[in-house]
């Protein structure tokens, strides 16, 4: 049978070992299964319109992949190559839609997932709104504090703040005016923990707890601690549900726990990092991911 290849497309701008050691790992996890694996900078690929047709210019030679395993948040370029009709996980849409928590949570509201109560900021394009006090005030009557807020585009819990107080609030929405946020109810009883859920095609293949004595937020980078952790079905439902609304090849989702210990939707990945969980469980999610590209291609 003949092997299939594949590009990894990865962004040039982060050469750090933290990263190159992901993309390694990737490259020699698709070498087990038979593929393979270019590592391709997002930096060498240029897109074009020539001719009146989309096409892609590189100083590289590559040959066409079979697909391409898109590990960056480069839209433009993602939506080039699916314009051209290469195949990639994730999709471009899927990219964009997770990359902003405000399109994450206005693509899963209307489906029956629980989500944290959410106000979106309006866009402005000037300061001539920094002293109207009517959306704060809107604000306040809507969330008790204290109150969420998040950055559109932020990873590893970076971009997330918890405010306490009015001062709080106005000193953070005026740091924050003409950048794209949202304001979000807080989930006193997730406090300090979260569950990150792994989802490949339809089906949870890893997944554990994250803890934090010190602060609100439980990712890793922040000083989370992991813990290996069997997913009740509730939760395990909840984000396939989500990561297929979305449309996601593959996801990582990241639950919360409401009153009743419920599952409330936090976020969805559309790149979730890999050596956490298998850190924490032994599991390679990556065996899974090309597992799952091999059966659609």
């Amino acid at each position: 049978m003949e092997r299939k290849y594949g590009w990894l497309i990865y962004n040039g701008s982060l050469l750090s070992p933290k990263f190159m050691e992901i993309h390694d790992w990737y490259k020699e996890s698709a070498s087990k299964k038979g593929i393979i694996l270019d590592l391709v900078k997002n930096t060498e690929l240029f897109s074009v319109i020539e001719g009146n047709q989309t096409i892609i210019k590189s100083e590289r030679q590559h040959a066409r992949p079979d697909f391409i395993l898109f590990l960056d948040k480069d839209i433009r370029l993602a939506n080039q190559l699916e314009q051209m009709g290469y195949r990639l996980f994730n999709k471009a849409s899927v990219i964009e839609v997770c990359d902003s928590k405000i399109m994450t949570f206005q693509a899963l509201a209307d489906h029956s997932i629980k989500l944290p109560k959410t106000i979106f900021s309006p866009l402005t394009f000037t300061n001539t709104l920094e002293k109207d006090h009517s959306f704060i005030e809107f604000i306040e009557r809507e969330l008790s504090y204290p109150i969420v807020i998040k950055e559109a585009y932020g990873s590893f819990g970076e971009q997330v703040y918890l405010v306490q107080t009015r001062e709080e609030l106005e000193k953070k929405r005026k740091e924050l005016l003409q950048i794209p946020h949202l304001y979000q109810e807080f989930i006193k009883n997730s406090k300090g923990r979260d569950v990150r859920v792994h989802v490949v095609g339809d089906k949870v293949v890893a997944s554990m707890l994250r803890t934090s004595e010190t602060d609100f937020r439980a990712n890793v980078t922040n000083g989370g601690v992991m813990h290996e952790y069997v997913l009740p079905k509730e939760f395990e439902e909840l984000a396939i549900k989500a990561s297929k609304i979305i449309g996601a090849d593959f996801s990582g989702v990241d639950l919360l726990f409401g009153e009743e210990e419920e599952p409330i939707l936090c976020e969805v990945n559309s790149n979730a990092h890999i050596k956490n969980i298998y850190d924490c469980t032994g599991i390679d999610v990556t065996e899974h991911i090309f597992d799952y590209i091999l059966r659609m291609v």
